[in-house]
């Protein structure tokens, strides 16, 4: 029902973005979804800048975007979950670049550890790569967009965001958070005149990148592990839409109504799918 009344208001949505000349930074862009969405803008025009700890990784994402038809890419090494290297980074790209139209932020981590067993220190990780990374991103280049009235926000997110996942309660808080953080920056953008900033909030059940760890879906045909190359085409159109949300598998759509069922629904529901089962084999090895 959700997916019927999302593809009928596309067919009635504005024309695509189109992308030629934008500046494009992309965190976390060294492997999985970060390299698949820079390989996927390449021959559209972009300026391409790449964030990633992985400088080898970072490399071979910039070779593998020139190959498919980037001719502007810069590669940066920015340690995202420390905030004096994302603010002194950002100053190199205003100045070796330009001000970024268009940020990705897709760096994240997933310990996959139970509550008790998280240190304090997991914790503050977690949060300090998949939340605080994005706080200070949008720091350093969210002004130059409200200056100009003129950029694209895209934050990975989470199904997590929506629904408490087993192993996960770090990973599904700090998920959390981003949505709540770009709903908010969302409503003072609108309501602040700023309406030509776009904001894309991008929240996928498990990709098979490295961060799942080899998580496999006991029940595929309702929740399916995507590969990164899919879930990235996903993603540009969406940005290329406008759209404020991406959310995949349509099955989280229902999960995401919790909060009008009973809780033991859910958890019957985790059951059924057998989630426990298949984060214990992905993440419970010593």
């Amino acid at each position: 029902v959700f997916l019927l009344i999302e593809n009928t208001f596309c067919i009635f949505s504005r024309p695509k973005k189109y992308f030629a000349g934008e500046i494009v930074l992309i965190t976390g862009s060294a492997n999985g979804i970060g390299r698949q969405v820079a390989i996927k803008l390449a021959p559209l025009g972009v300026t391409l800048v790449l964030w990633d700890i992985d400088d080898e990784g970072n490399k071979e994402t910039s070779r593998l975007a020139q190959q498919n038809g980037a001719n502007r890419v810069f590669v940066y090494h920015c340690d995202c979950s420390n905030r004096e290297n994302v603010y002194e980074q950002a100053d190199k790209v205003r100045k070796e670049v330009g001000d970024v139209t268009i940020l990705i932020n897709n760096a994240g981590i997933l310990i996959g550890k139970k509550f008790c067993d998280l240190t304090d220190e997991d914790f503050e990780k977690t949060f300090r790569v998949n939340f605080f990374s994005q706080v200070w991103t949008l720091k350093a280049f969210l002004p130059a967009m409200v200056a100009s009235n003129r950029g694209h926000l895209v934050s990975t997110a989470s199904a997590a965001g929506f629904i408490g996942l087993y192993r996960a309660s770090d990973y599904c808080a700090s998920k959390s958070a981003i949505i709540g953080m770009m709903e908010g920056i969302n409503s003072e953008l609108y309501h602040g005149g700023k309406r030509g900033i776009k904001t894309t909030i991008i929240c996928p059940y498990f990709i098979s990148t490295r961060l799942s760890k080899g998580f496999k879906s006991a029940r595929p045909c309702l929740l399916p592990v995507y590969d990164p190359e899919y879930a990235a085409s996903r993603i540009v159109d969406a940005i290329k839409k406008e759209k404020f949300y991406l959310i995949m598998p349509p099955a989280i759509y229902l999960l995401g109504f919790k909060i009008f069922l009973p809780r033991k629904v859910t958890l019957l529901f985790e059951s059924y799918v057998k989630f426990p089962e298949s984060m214990d084999e992905a993440y419970g090895q010593k």
